[in-house]
């Protein structure tokens, strides 16, 4: 099989395991183990958890000591163990745990799997710019079938989506083994220190006002993108009893999915947004998209009003996609060269680590508020709060962040 098949099966299977249960297992947790929202938000926080330190982690391990592949698999092996284990358990803070262990060891893998794909395609003298994206975008091609398949089998409410994760978890890893060996690299990475590996020599550039207000602005934004992984599914189920026989209740996860859809095709926009606006105005954008997203989501319902749902899910691309790939941009401009990789493992570490942490139990504090004793939730509330949040980040982001190094200057993006 070539190679590059070969890594398009593994960016494949590596995102269809989250696909399975990133999107579904709010409403797991909700209709069926009956957790709070303050509880279902500190499963999700579990991921920024893991994101501050685990991939830094494992990182080293794969550079200094085994080869990258057999650190994915390993890694691979015990998260699906602990979503195995998790569909045995109904108590939070065992099913916590048990998505925490999964988290610490699947979120290294993203990573992981990135190194790898670079690492082959480098040793077969491949152009790693031009041969990876179009591998890696089978990669959302597997989250969105991994949804799919979930919520046709009607498993959007049951540990069957667990399972799936998991089986498709234990394939990887073996898989792994098959795949050419990415062993560690010898001289300069294993001189560099702990603090280097784990990107945090780039905290210097806080000590620049502007660079220190983006990093506090990805931190604050980021705590916006599990929001809806997290309560989309339970915001949906909750209208069984308004609109039963509706497309939004029936079929969630379909619904949902339409976020990832959007995701492939605002991503082709960058380019165009970035040349022509510069990265400043494309942030800001990406910020107000976040109001759109959840201010939709407070007016729109499963039924008369599906396209205002729809309508946000097409958003959600822009909302996404032009934060991090821009912020990434950004990052690469104002970052002295030897300390980019760091500053852009700080960036994700803000975005994905923390601010996952706060919108975690933030969001699950937020849907609690408006939850009456009778568990009846005020969802245009919940929605509008979100909104609003959003709202004060664009108003703050454009009034305070001005940095004359990107403030004229466009973007280009290599084809």
């Amino acid at each position: 099989m070539p190679i590059k098949v070969r890594l398009t099966v593994m960016n494949f299977v590596q995102f269809f395991i989250w696909g399975a249960w990133l999107i579904s297992l709010g409403g797991y947790m909700g209709s069926q183990l009956n957790f709070s929202g303050l509880q279902i938000g500190s499963v999700y926080s579990t991921m920024g958890i893991a994101s501050v330190c685990m991939p830094g982690l494992l990182g080293i391990v794969a550079d200094r000591w085994v080869n990258a592949e057999r650190v994915f698999a390993v890694a691979h092996f015990i998260a699906a163990g602990a979503l195995i284990a998790a569909t045995k358990v109904a108590d939070f803070q065992t099913f916590y745990i048990l998505m925490l262990i999964n988290s610490l060891f699947y979120m290294p893998t993203l990573a992981l799997s990135n190194s790898v794909c670079y690492n082959v395609l480098t040793r077969k003298g491949f152009d790693v710019v031009k041969a990876f994206p179009p591998i890696r975008v089978w990669g959302t091609v597997g989250f969105i079938v991994a949804m799919w398949i979930v919520d046709l089998l009607g498993w959007t409410k049951s540990t069957g989506q667990l399972y799936l994760a998991a089986g498709a978890g234990l394939f990887l890893g073996c898989y792994a083994f098959t795949v050419p060996p990415s062993p560690p690299f010898l001289g300069e990475t294993r001189e560099k220190s702990l603090a280097s590996s784990l990107g945090l020599d780039a905290f210097v550039l806080f000590k620049e006002k502007n660079t220190a207000l983006f990093f506090i602005f990805s931190l604050l934004l980021g705590a916006a993108l599990q929001i809806t992984n997290a309560f989309g599914g339970p915001f949906l189920d909750d209208f069984k009893a308004t609109y039963p026989d509706s497309f939004g209740v029936q079929h969630p996860n379909l619904l949902l999915s339409i976020s990832q859809i959007s995701e492939t095709f605002f991503i082709l926009l960058i380019p165009f947004f970035l040349t022509r606006f510069g990265i400043r105005k494309v942030i800001l954008f990406s910020i107000f998209a976040w109001v759109l997203r959840f201010g939709l989501f407070g007016l729109g319902n499963p039924d008369d009003r599906l396209y205002l749902l729809v309508l946000s899910m097409i958003i959600y691309g822009m909302a996404f996609d032009f934060f991090n790939i821009s912020g990434s941009l950004y990052v690469e401009k104002v970052a002295e060269p030897k300390i980019r990789s760091s500053a852009q493992g700080l960036f994700m570490i803000m975005t994905n680590g923390f601010g996952a942490i706060i919108g975690g139990y933030g969001s699950g504090w937020v849907v609690d508020h408006f939850t009456s004793t009778m568990g009846i939730r005020d969802w245009p509330s919940i929605w509008f709060t979100f909104s609003g949040y959003a709202l004060v980040l664009a108003v703050l982001f454009l009034l305070v962040f001005r940095d004359r190094r990107i403030e004229t200057a466009s973007a280009s993006i290599p084809s």
